[in-house]
């Protein structure tokens, strides 16, 4: 088998006077895959994201939130480490999801129903599923029962 190419492997590109040669990335971008469809792989990324739907709390959830709320209103002034699990709805599509901020609750703005937290966030009441608070910490008496039983018989 003959090379038949073997007269033309030898010479170089021609050159014309009055195009300048191409760069390297230039002429590789005209082989680059072409996207037809702008932007729609973006979309199936989006469609196939998934968000939560927002739970329905019941009566007695409610309640207990209310009362939890009301407890850390009385504490306010403590200022105790609080947990709190709340929706944040999503920007782009229906539904959204759970987050938890554990912080310490500076003050509750009534006029936009939010508690501020020391770091400035903020979260609606209307949005939060859960708040935890510390059980109050009593503070023992200096002589206890026992202690005084003990130094007695000493």
């Amino acid at each position: 088998m003959s090379d038949s190419y073997g007269s033309i492997t030898e010479l170089t590109r021609p050159r014309y006077g009055d195009i300048s040669p191409m760069s390297a990335s230039d002429r590789a971008a005209q082989f680059s895959p072409f996207a037809a469809l702008v932007g729609y792989d973006a979309a199936v990324d989006e469609t196939a994201r998934l968000t939560d739907s927002r739970i329905e709390l019941t009566e007695d959830e409610i309640n207990s939130l209310n009362a939890s709320l009301n407890l850390l209103l009385d504490r306010l002034d403590e200022q105790p480490e609080v947990r709190v699990v709340y929706f944040v709805p999503d920007e782009r599509k229906s539904g959204g999801r759970y987050a938890e901020k554990v912080g310490t609750v500076r003050i509750y703005d009534e006029y936009a129903n939010e508690l501020v937290f020391t770091d400035g966030e903020r979260v609606a009441v209307a949005d939060m599923l859960t708040i935890s608070l510390p059980q109050p910490t009593e503070q023992p008496d200096r002589f206890s029962a026992n202690s005084l039983l003990t130094n007695s018989r000493a």
